[in-house]
């Protein structure tokens, strides 16, 4: 069985191969113990409530159940900028005109921005590749959105993803090769590697403060602002899906899209309900049947798994394996998101 809990202590090497795997570009994610051990410890002190806004962050992770092994990780954090600037570009407009010789010219712009100051943010996904199918993919991604509708008292008005930027296997940036580079002599990788270490906010004070103008950088530089990484793609989508929308922010390193959203907003907002939990001696799935992330909304002890259940607004259907991974019994309360957008039941 698969289940979404919170990060613990004991992950710490599992987190470290996920972290392995991951690759560049993945700056939340970075395969150095010290930082994930630091990481870990912020994330369990965050639900203890013994942290200041400031420096909260939850992390979550898929675990396998069968074989005790954590296989997925994905993050959200409270507050962006309260406790060092958080800084993007903003890709704008510069408009040059000259009326005496007829030339009205519009070009596009970078301009270091810090506009995403206090919003939360969705985080540090990642799912081990031997795990990508049966939705794990997407159970993984929308589970922070269930976690926000259940608690949304604890986040901002606007949630905020920052899409992993296009670089090649070989950790080449052409964005950072363009830009970044020309302030600061060192690889992509070595500057990814920096910023995943708590040092983005020290580079990007580096940064120029001036708009750049985009028609002045290279071809295949102008071509992946904006862009995701090939790995980034489905979970681009999925955060599409869900209501999130590219307003034309970019990361500072590597150019990748930053989306955003009220998350009032959020389709999983306005659709995730709670139920009643009725548990049964076995699991029996119809064709009907369709997937739903069942959670507990036990903020102390926050579990979910993914089952599939005849759509209904006031009862669940659990096996007493699935009530029992959810610390749930017969006729308590579960919260349940349909993983699938309303009219499309496409799985990847």
């Amino acid at each position: 069985m698969m289940i979404i809990r919170y990060i613990e202590q004991k992950d710490i090497h599992d987190l470290y191969q996920l972290a392995q795997k991951a690759g560049f570009g993945l700056t939340s994610l970075q395969p150095d113990m010290e930082i994930l051990a630091a990481r870990i410890d912020r994330a369990v002190k965050t639900v203890e409530g013994q942290l200041d806004k400031a420096e909260q962050g939850y992390l979550f992770v898929l675990e396998d159940t069968e074989i005790n092994k954590v296989v997925g990780v994905c993050g959200i954090e409270v507050a962006l900028g309260l406790k060092e600037p958080w800084y993007n570009f903003h890709v704008g407009t510069q408009v040059h005109s000259s009326e005496p010789l007829n030339v009205y010219k519009s070009l596009p712009t970078l301009y270091l921005s810090n506009n995403h100051t206090n919003c939360s943010e969705l985080c540090t996904l990642f799912l081990d590749p031997d795990y990508r199918l049966n939705k794990n993919g997407k159970f993984l991604s929308k589970v922070r959105l269930l976690f926000l509708s259940a608690f949304r008292q604890y986040f901002e008005e606007t949630i905020v993803a920052e899409m992993r930027g296009f670089s090649d296997e070989n950790g080449h940036s052409p964005f950072w090769d363009a830009v970044g580079h020309k302030f600061f002599d060192m690889e992509f990788s070595k500057a990814d590697y920096l910023s995943g270490t708590g040092k983005k906010a020290f580079i990007a004070e580096l940064m120029p403060r001036h708009p750049l103008y985009v028609d002045m950088l290279p071809d295949d530089a102008k071509a992946v602002i904006g862009a995701v990484h090939p790995n980034t793609v489905p979970a681009y989508n999925l955060l599409i899906e869900e209501g999130l929308r590219y307003k034309n922010y970019v990361d500072i390193f590597d150019g990748g899209a930053t989306l955003q959203a009220d998350i009032e907003n959020l389709r999983a907002i306005k659709d995730s309900h709670v139920v009643s939990v009725k548990v049964e001696s076995a699991e029996q799935i119809t064709l009907d049947d369709e997937p739903y992330i069942v959670a507990n909304d036990d903020y102390a002890n926050y579990r979910a798994i993914l089952v599939y259940s005849q759509p209904d607004q006031h009862v669940v259907k659990l096996t007493q394996a699935q009530a029992h991974r959810l610390h749930l019994k017969d006729g308590e309360s579960a919260r349940i998101l349909n993983i699938n957008i309303k009219g499309n039941k496409k799985n990847k």
